[in-house]
């Protein structure tokens, strides 16, 4: 596992590192790993969850640097469901309150409804879901989102879960 990380981001930042092998054959490649060419860390947490917040209902959201939240729900809540095969999910403008219930899932095995992780305006639904709502599945926290909505209330977000305690949280209720 840590060669593979090592090998991308030794890979990743070839043109980076090609001068350095060029005037010395004979560096390791653990140790050109720790001179400061390499920008990129060796960390296995995905970037895309380590800004996401979520409810106890399983939605999450990622706040962009545009000020507008993307929204989803977890790979717990995906994983629960199955095999998704229809997204309800609101019009554009419409204005929810925290909470507010804003569509549902159906999947094989069962159906469940939405609700808003904070108070705001979709501006964004994903049109990709109409055709391959399988996507939630396949991508929950990437091509697999839902909407995307403005932050009414920004202090709403301290009341949501990190990553670490949405875990603690999931092992709770598994319990």
């Amino acid at each position: 596992m840590a060669a593979c990380g090592l090998f991308r981001s030794l890979s990743s930042n070839f043109f980076t590192v090609l001068p350095v092998l060029t005037r010395s054959a004979t560096l390791s490649p653990l140790r050109l790993a720790s001179q400061p060419y390499f920008e990129r860390t060796l960390a296995t947490s995905c970037r895309l969850t380590a800004a996401l917040k979520f409810t106890d209902k399983h939605e999450w959201i990622r706040v962009e640097a545009d000020g507008i939240g993307t929204v989803g729900i977890s790979k717990f809540a995906q994983e629960a469901l199955g095999d998704v095969v229809y997204c309800g999910l609101p019009e554009v403008g419409t204005q929810l309150v925290q909470q507010d219930e804003f569509g549902a899932l159906e999947s094989v095995k069962a159906a469940s409804e939405l609700y808003s992780p904070l108070t705001g305006e979709v501006v964004e639904v994903n049109t990709l879901l109409a055709d391959n709502p399988g996507l939630v599945n396949k991508s929950c926290y990437d091509d697999g989102w839902l909407m995307k909505m403005t932050i009414g209330n920004p202090t709403e977000l301290d009341a949501l879960m990190d990553e670490a305690a949405y875990e603690r949280y999931i092992r709770s209720i598994e319990d």
